[in-house]
């Protein structure tokens, strides 16, 4: 089995992109990745998206964002799975790599949001949701996400303040990341001023939605010397699993099975422990998702996740930072192309460039998407050479 290397990545700012189309910001984010690693033409394409077949009306996405940047003939798929779509085209490209079956392979998450607005986007994002059960009662994800938050204020007697910990340091790391939308820090006050948006979460638990586009370019060991990559970071272990996809089907909905079965599943891969693991970038699409992903992580114990948050360090500089480039809430949430993003945050940690916001001597990282309230979970896990 090969060993799979990033030789190269490339990003787009995360905003509202009224003056790209789809094909831009595909093109800007793949020609990046192509250019970073030396401008290898990759064997394969796969692509992560959730929207553009319902917003932009574009199915068949992987076939044209290839065409656009003049890669026919090769092999394209787009992947979908929720939130993790983005997340779950790496997978594909770790899978066709690490078998031998392709030498190279181009990773892409992207996401149009703005090419739609109104009420229609909303139901188009309920349909990673069960439609049978939830999306056609009219829950959208922060409505699924609002539940879990109140049954948790409940059922362990936490207070409103209990989620701010995850927001307020994804706005501290954000401010120093140029590809960040919102590059302010927060304080508690503000946090506590904050409108509702579905309650009891409030606009700082929820991030906010956008365009974006995050690209990757996997290499086998065998071709690495063909990259000019002078710091390379090899994709060490995948791992996916996923829950029922209806919160009333799960014994408990407050526990994120699926994220925990996938952290566990990377780490025994890698054959690493959490000891091992230098940063830690969760999802954080509201804040409640952050604090449950938590404690799959073990971190602490059931309902004890927002104790542990208030009394813990996870700063730039702690033992085990997290969010360190602002994660969804700051950075932006290009929702299934932000799994791609963490992917490329994690990279710039490990080659040393990602700037004032640096872990220092950070050699792996640990990343993990959710599509939906963790009804899929895939990680990965990335550590120097």
């Amino acid at each position: 089995m090969s060993e799979v290397i990033i030789a190269g990545i490339g990003a787009t700012p995360v905003g509202e992109h009224w003056d790209l189309s789809l094909d831009n910001l595909g093109a800007k984010a793949m020609l990046a990745a192509m250019r970073d690693a030396g401008v290898m033409r990759p064997q394969a394409l796969y692509v992560g998206n959730l929207l553009a077949s319902s917003i932009s009306k574009q199915a068949n996405l992987g076939t044209r964002l290839a065409d656009n940047i003049g890669l026919t003939g090769i092999e394209t798929f787009t992947a979908e799975a929720g939130e993790a779509s983005g997340a779950a085209a790496l997978r594909m490209g770790y899978l066709a790599v690490k078998s031998g079956l392709v030498e190279s392979a181009l990773v892409l998450g992207i996401e149009k949001y703005t090419d739609m607005v109104g009420p229609e986007v909303d139901a188009i994002l309920a349909h990673s949701a069960d439609s049978d059960f939830e999306s056609t009662e009219g829950l959208t994800p922060n409505g699924l996400a609002g539940l879990l938050m109140q049954r948790y204020m409940d059922q362990y007697n936490a207070p409103r303040d209990a989620f701010a910990a995850l927001p307020l340091l994804a706005h501290t790391n954000a401010v120093h990341n140029p590809l960040a939308m919102y590059r302010k820090a927060v304080d508690l006050a503000a946090y506590q001023r904050a409108p509702l948006v579905t309650p009891p979460l409030n606009l700082f638990d929820v991030a906010p939605y956008a365009d974006g586009a995050a690209s990757l370019l996997l290499v086998s060991d065998s071709v690495l010397f063909r990259s000019r990559q002078k710091r390379p970071v090899r994709l060490a272990a995948s791992s996916a699993a996923i829950d029922a996809l209806a919160l009333h089907d799960r014994p408990d909905p407050l526990a994120f099975e699926a994220a925990a079965l996938s952290l566990r599943k990377a780490l025994q891969n890698a054959g690493l422990g959490w000891e091992n693991m230098d940063l830690f970038e969760l999802w954080d699409a509201t804040s409640i998702y952050g604090l449950l992903a938590l404690e799959a992580g073990g971190f602490a114990a059931r309902g004890q996740g927002w104790r542990w948050l208030q009394e813990s360090d996870l700063s730039l500089k702690s033992e085990l930072p997290m969010l360190t480039m602002g994660g969804n809430k700051a950075r932006g949430f290009p929702i299934s192309a932000a799994g791609v993003y963490q992917a490329v945050e994690a990279v710039q940690q490990l080659r040393g460039q990602a700037g004032e916001n640096q872990v220092p001597d950070a050699r792996t990282a640990i990343i993990q998407a959710l599509g939906g309230p963790a009804s899929t979970a895939i990680t990965h896990i990335l550590t120097t050479l």
